[in-house]
């Protein structure tokens, strides 16, 4: 029997009901990322004021609870008076009516980062309690909400010197499962936005660990380039960058710089907003970079013979950071994360074109070095290539493929179903293999502690065996040969001991894919297994603990009467017989594993960076800063 379905079924929601019921389509989903977006919200609000001139300080403090932020700037304060057509004061619109602001008129601000009008009212709704307090006028007004709705009318509070308007906000712990925020995450955004917008002063006080910093960068992005730079350990092939400044109707500021690195590292932002997703501005500089070098080249006749240069060869080793200022941006989703005003591309390409060029022209040893390194660049492809081919020729001539010994594959390899697992040590591959579901599931066991690549050429990497067998059985190629439609497995599952060593072997292997097989976590095709560290018997019922704090919630959820809870702590997955294997680890009905994903690039190229880079003190510090928790390592 059909169901009626009438004009009464259909749900109107009002008002900022939106926003709480799904909070995702506002700030991206309600996780470490969403929650830190409310952040980024308002902080690009009062950015929006230095921008346009009419603010020089910022303020952000980072309470003690670690849970609720206060966000202050000395720009001209939120208008308090009645708005004409809804009757309530200005301050009250923005912040419960969404797409209300003053964005939306050319004269109110010529760029800004936040034009959808939704960004303070957003934050309102997903905020337990917000209090807005505003400096205009010789007085200081204020008012409360608590889940977006007011608590009162606005209130004159005092008389109050200067202008200005400070946010206090704590998200709703009924939204976000997790109220935490992170004080390195927010101090990292803070710097940038110094960087971004010179002059500006911004200060973090972290009231969680007691630190207060002060940024203010008279440099610009000059100064961020040379922090990226040497952050990532890549030596310059040229002294002095190209910088670029122009505000003809679009405003970009751009500095670049070609390194030693094998990579490309562009980092883009409209309007203050970084946008790791790229855009049309990213397009417009790569096409003007591309004609600009191309010109140079062929006007001095430095084209190499017998190799083509590619747009990857011009750009193998550049970093560089590119911001512009719009003033009508259309982002892409509520997130911001890419730019895609079409006409920005010819506008950024036309800009760019003849002033690197130029720049190029009268910088000849500059240049020359540049054109040299993109020379090297190409012919590395090419005997990358010719390498290839000659492995794919001596394959196709085999009538099976050559791949590891050691590997026990599927009899399915290709379905969306198979996997691999990467499992450490031979023991335990032994034990896999016993236990595993043949049909779909391959095991392929590594010996040892593979090569740290984070500073290893591709060559070197492929010199080391474990790791060489590795990209061999996944059948995807590596690096810019990457080619995801013969990856032959759907889940690539790395499964290593719960302990100290287990996680180091972990790391290098995730750094690996992270530095040559990236896409693969971009697919979601990687995965880390989590296997127990304890088996835990009460009497007749078998539990399994991950780790300490696992054991200890069992033992109080599940220690009952008389019955002494007895414990084995496993040395290695070696050490399971291949039964227990298959239920805790390799079932997927029963298993626990974790999807590995990349929620800020910029953070994750970072801490891989300091973590596994030459450079020690990074990881010495990192270390240190978490002396306190070590006394539970397997030494």
């Amino acid at each position: 029997m059909a169901t009626s379905y009438t004009a009464k079924d259909i749900t109107v929601l009002e008002g900022l009901e939106p926003v709480r019921k799904r909070p995702g389509m506002y700030i991206g989903g309600v996780g470490a990322t969403g929650l830190h977006h409310l952040v980024w919200e308002v902080l690009d609000n009062a950015v929006d004021e230095a921008m346009n001139g009419h603010a020089t300080s910022i303020a952000v403090t980072l309470h003690e609870d670690g849970a609720s932020v206060t966000v202050t700037d000395d720009g001209r304060g939120v208008p308090v008076d009645v708005h004409p057509k809804t009757g309530q004061s200005a301050l009250e619109v923005i912040l419960t009516v969404l797409h209300a602001g003053g964005k939306f008129d050319v004269g109110s601000y010529k760029t800004a980062g936040g034009l959808h009008g939704v960004g303070a009212s957003v934050v309102n709704a997903l905020s337990k309690e917000l209090v807005a307090t505003v400096r205009r006028d010789g007085f200081q007004w204020e008012q409360r909400y608590r889940q977006g709705v007011p608590q009162g009318p606005v209130r004159k509070i005092g008389p109050a010197r200067g202008t200005g308007t400070t946010i206090y906000f704590h998200p709703d712990p009924t939204i976000f499962p997790r109220v935490e925020f992170d004080a390195a995450l927010i101090r990292e955004r803070l710097e940038v936005a110094s960087y971004l917008h010179k002059g500006l002063r911004i200060s973090f006080d972290d009231r969680t660990s007691g630190e207060k910093l002060v940024f203010q960068h008279d440099e610009g992005l000059l100064a961020y380039l040379q922090k990226i730079v040497s952050g990532r350990l890549a030596r310059a092939v040229h002294e002095a960058p190209f910088a670029l400044a122009r505000d003809n109707g679009l405003r970009i500021d751009l500095v670049l710089q070609w390194t030693e690195s094998t990579d490309e590292h562009l980092r883009s932002y409209v309007n203050g907003i970084p946008t790791g997703s790229g855009g049309t501005h990213e397009n417009g500089l790569r096409a003007g970079l591309g004609k600009a070098v191309r010109n140079f080249i062929e006007t001095h006749g430095l084209s190499p013979k017998g190799v083509t240069l590619t747009a990857e060869d011009l750009r193998e080793g550049l970093t560089g950071v590119l911001s512009v200022f719009v003033r009508d941006p259309q982002f892409q989703g509520q997130t911001k994360d890419r730019l895609n005003n079409p006409e920005i591309v010819s506008q950024v390409d036309s800009l760019v074109r003849p002033a690197l060029e130029h720049w190029l022209n009268h910088n000849i040893s500059a240049a020359e070095a540049i054109v040299l390194r993109i020379v090297l660049a190409a012919r590395a492809r090419e005997a990358s290539r010719a390498a290839q081919q000659e492995v794919a020729r001596k394959t196709a001539t085999s009538s099976r493929l050559n791949l590891p010994g050691k590997l026990s594959d599927c009899t399915t390899p290709g379905a969306a179903d198979s996997e691999l697992f990467v499992v450490e040590g031979d023991s335990a591959g032994g034990s896999a293999k016993q236990g595993r579901d043949r049909t779909r599931q391959a095991i392929l066991p590594l010996r040892g502690k593979v090569l740290n690549t984070e500073s290893a050429s591709l060559a070197k990497v492929l010199e080391n065996k474990e790791l060489a067998d590795l990209v061999t059985a996944l059948g995807c190629g590596v690096g810019r040969h990457f080619d995801a439609a013969r990856l032959r497995y759907g889940k690539v599952i790395i499964l290593a001991d719960a302990d100290s060593d287990g996680h180091h072997i972990a790391t290098l292997l995730l750094t690996f894919i992270y530095r040559h097989l990236p896409e693969l976590i971009r697919l979601g095709k990687v995965y880390l297994a989590q296997p127990p560290l304890y088996r835990i018997d009460i009497g007749k019922d078998t539990y399994w603990a991950l780790d300490d704090e696992d054991r200890a919630r069992i033992l109080k959820a599940h220690a009952r009467g008389r019955a002494v809870p007895e414990i084995t702590r496993f040395k290695g997955l070696g050490e399971m017989m291949p039964k227990v294997l298959w239920e805790t680890t390799l079932n997927p009905r029963t298993r626990r594993v974790l999807r590995v994903a990349i929620a800020d690039a910029l953070v994750t190229d970072r801490v891989i960076n300091e973590l596994m880079g030459r450079d020690a003190s990074a990881r010495f510090r990192f270390i240190m800063d978490r002396a306190d928790q070590a006394e539970a390592l397997d030494v």
